[in-house]
């Protein structure tokens, strides 16, 4: 049987990031798995997660609603039975409710497969202060489903989003553990931690979702010939907008940077080559983190996600002029 784990939370609470920390403390003898579903359509989570040790399944393009279907079952079933992996990791789009998921895994066609451990759901405590989140019904029920709490990004709190934290856990802890954290930097023991919330969870609520045609694994890619490509989706009241190049394009390094960090979005997040090699670049409103290498990506990737409708065309433009090849 596979352990598996649910890695859940809410936009920019840091899900990816603490999955390459778990990763980091992967047993030599052991195979992992991850299992990504991104909101949007190009597959930034899987270039960030490419090198980390783990084999790879993505699913691009929506929330829970759209995946807990045929491509789930799919990419979820390819692991299990071509990969067997000892452990298996699953992320869900921030935008995901967690029940869905939470049903196929518990049903009895993956008992014989599955060991399902604890299920554990980042939050960055200041969402606890912002309006929008706390009214999310997403936001909400990942908290409500999970078996323990990973307040993260400590080093970003102040009085408010401590105090925030404080209440909210007086509230709806329930006894759960609680685990504070610098960007996802925890301890891999938790993930044998058993699965022990079984409260009852309503069903994911309905709403509009649009997509591009073309969907599936074939968006993650670019046709032949094409240098680049955009693709756009929206959901929920959020729209994203993704951009692939290919392996030729280089981008300004300075440039890039002053275009993700002025970008009038609430959050871009991508892996992209310049000159000196990659960069990764991860901005939630603004905090802002960075990281190069010295070598070559196989494709640059990036991603905007914004709570209101935003014409992309513009920000296109300026991100195209910052090409050098």
């Amino acid at each position: 049987m596979t352990k598996t784990n649910l890695i859940t939370g809410f936009l920019g609470s840091g899900k990816t990031t603490t999955i390459l920390h778990l990763l980091a403390s992967k047993p030599a003898t052991e195979r992992w798995a991850v299992l990504v579903n991104e909101f949007g359509e190009v597959g930034i989570d899987g270039a960030l997660l490419a090198d980390s040790g783990a084999v790879l399944k993505e699913i691009p393009g929506g929330c829970m609603c759209c995946v807990n279907g045929l491509p789930m079952q799919v990419g979820l079933n390819t692991l299990l039975r071509q990969v067997k992996p000892d452990r298996l990791l699953i992320e869900p789009t921030g935008l995901g409710h967690p029940k869905q998921i939470l049903d196929m895994l518990n049903a009895p066609v993956y008992q014989p497969w599955i060991d399902l451990r604890a299920t554990l759901c980042l939050l960055d405590p200041r969402q606890l202060l912002d309006s929008r989140a706390m009214q999310d019904d997403n936001f909400r029920d990942q908290l409500a489903a999970c078996d323990i709490i990973v307040a993260n990004k400590a080093d970003r709190e102040d009085s408010a989003s401590r105090q925030a934290l404080a209440d909210w856990l007086a509230a709806h802890r329930d006894n759960r553990e609680l685990v504070m954290a610098t960007r996802g930097n925890i301890d891999a023991a938790l993930l044998d931690l058993p699965r022990s919330n079984h409260r009852t969870l309503p069903d994911s609520p309905d709403h509009a979702h649009t997509h591009p045609s073309t969907r599936g694994l074939g968006a993650l890619s670019l046709p032949e010939h094409q240098r680049w490509r955009r693709s756009v989706n929206q959901g929920q009241g959020y729209h994203a907008c993704g951009w692939i190049f290919d392996s030729e394009t280089v981008f300004d390094t300075v440039g890039l940077l002053e275009w993700a960090r002025l970008a009038p979005v609430g959050r871009i997040k991508g892996v992209l080559r310049i000159p000196e090699g990659l960069m990764r670049i991860n901005r939630q409103g603004e905090d802002f983190h960075i990281e190069t290498q010295n070598v070559a990506p196989p494709d640059s990737r990036v991603e905007a996600i914004n709570d209101q409708e935003t014409d992309w065309n513009p920000l296109q433009s300026a991100l195209l002029k910052l090409r050098l090849g």
